[in-house]
């Protein structure tokens, strides 16, 4: 009896300290990814729009912050400043203002790339931006083909704001550490 016990207690003990390494395995390497692009936002009203508002609250019209307000994104994202640069995908999602106080929003982004080398794959953003400040920092929360189990965090800041057109140049400048998964 006493040998079994030992048996037992060796067999799983080995399964114990073995299983991380398996899946150490099949996570493969952790590599870095430093992306800096351009989002192209078109606020409502314009022919090009890439953002509306879906939803208010009953306090939004008289809200300083626009508080309660729900806007859903469709933006396009490029390499360079200039709308004309390489287009490298689309940042797609919904921002709802959700400070009674301060201008911020909390966003949730999926940057969705379309050429290049990460062809394919997203990368999700979500977070509270304060937009009035010079940088603002993101987490990276997931990802999806070559991004999976990504995390990481993203600066962002207003490049440009053009009231008369209501169109904005968002630069991100985003790090996400991921694993390539090997099933």
């Amino acid at each position: 009896m006493e040998k079994l016990s030992r048996t037992i207690f060796f067999i799983i003990f080995y399964l114990f300290i073995s299983t991380p390494n398996a899946n150490a395995r099949n996570l493969g390497v952790e590599k870095v990814a430093r992306l800096h692009v351009y989002v192209h936002d078109f606020r409502a009203g314009g022919p090009s729009a890439t953002v509306f508002t879906v939803a208010n609250a009953s306090i939004t019209a008289t809200s300083p912050t626009g508080f309660g307000a729900v806007r859903v994104v469709d933006d396009l994202v490029t390499a360079g400043r200039d709308i004309k640069s390489a287009a490298v995908g689309r940042v797609q999602g919904l921002t709802t203002s959700a400070d009674l106080k301060v201008s911020a929003v909390a966003v949730n982004f999926n940057f969705v790339f379309t050429s290049g080398k990460y062809n394919g794959s997203t990368v999700s953003i979500a977070g509270r931006n304060e937009f009035q400040l010079a940088a603002r920092e993101l987490p990276v929360i997931g990802g999806t083909g070559l991004f999976r189990l990504a995390r990481g965090y993203a600066i962002t800041s207003s490049y440009s704001f053009d009231v008369p057109t209501n169109y904005a140049v968002l630069e991100y400048k985003i790090y996400v550490v991921y694993s390539k998964v090997q099933f």
